[in-house]
């Protein structure tokens, strides 16, 4: 049985503020990362994210980040102490699993946002301090993680369950992370050949680089950001094609692996 979760980044509208689509996204993810009110969200966009997603069945995931509005949470914030880091992710997580009870939903998995993920992803320190945050408010969520990371091997050593995800809408680089959103290429707003890029990665269950290098990749998850214009079309087109060549799209809770 082929097996693959489909997940956005999304409630990331703030106060009157609207970024993305998520009631669209909604009703063709299996998974959605909601943010927690530092990068993007607040009280209230987390309640309607969550709401809407319950009533689609779509699984709930927090999506914490730094603590950068003006930002986006993608402007690198040097200096951080891990312990501070460990505790605005616990401070964020909590949030989310609180607005999810109240709702009666609940938190099944966590993703770092932006900024905060690709500086783990090369820091052991900060890795660990996500890692420790997981551990520390709920042992049981699945840790979503690109491939290729520190963050991958701390999480792994430290026991969590590790969904691996790859990025339809993003290029890779030579060490197998994403390309960075500075260099040209880096974002791919083409939904079609989105589509095509997902489905050879999860056929050959392998990354192709920039530079035509083919890496080896268990890939459990894949991500179509929320907040470009081309979102719903392009996380629709993905699910398209891969229903089409025989791939069950289910959330990762009712993933036998990490259920």
């Amino acid at each position: 049985m082929k097996i693959i979760d489909l997940n956005s980044d999304m409630g990331e509208s703030f106060g009157p503020y609207t970024m993305g689509d998520d009631a669209a996204l909604l009703k063709i993810v299996t998974s959605a990362n909601v943010a927690c009110g530092f990068h993007a969200g607040d009280p209230l966009v987390m309640r309607d994210t969550v709401t809407k997603a319950i009533a689609e069945g779509v699984d709930i995931g927090a999506h914490p980040g730094f603590m950068d509005l003006w930002g986006f949470g993608r402007r690198q914030i040097p200096g951080q102490k891990p312990e501070d880091v460990e505790q605005i992710i616990a401070y964020q997580i909590g949030a989310l699993q609180a607005v999810a009870k109240m709702h009666g939903g609940k938190v099944t998995h966590f993703k770092a946002h932006g900024a905060l993920g690709n500086m783990a992803a090369i820091d052991e320190g900060l890795s660990q301090a996500i890692v420790n945050a997981v551990l520390r408010v709920d042992e049981s969520l699945t840790f979503v993680i690109p491939p290729y990371s520190l963050t991958e091997q701390v999480a792994e050593r430290a026991g969590l369950k590790i969904a691996r995800e790859v990025f339809a809408d993003r290029a890779y680089d030579d060490s197998g992370y994403l390309l960075s959103r500075k260099l040209e290429g880096a974002v791919i707003h083409d939904a079609e050949l989105a589509a095509q890029r997902v489905l050879e990665m999860i056929e050959t269950q392998s990354i192709t680089t920039v530079s035509g290098k083919r890496m080896p990749v268990q890939i459990d998850s894949i991500c179509v950001h929320g907040d470009s214009p081309e979102s719903v079309e392009m996380a629709s087109k993905v699910k398209a094609v891969l229903v089409e060549h025989g791939w069950l799209l289910r959330p990762l809770s009712q993933n036998p692996k990490f259920s």
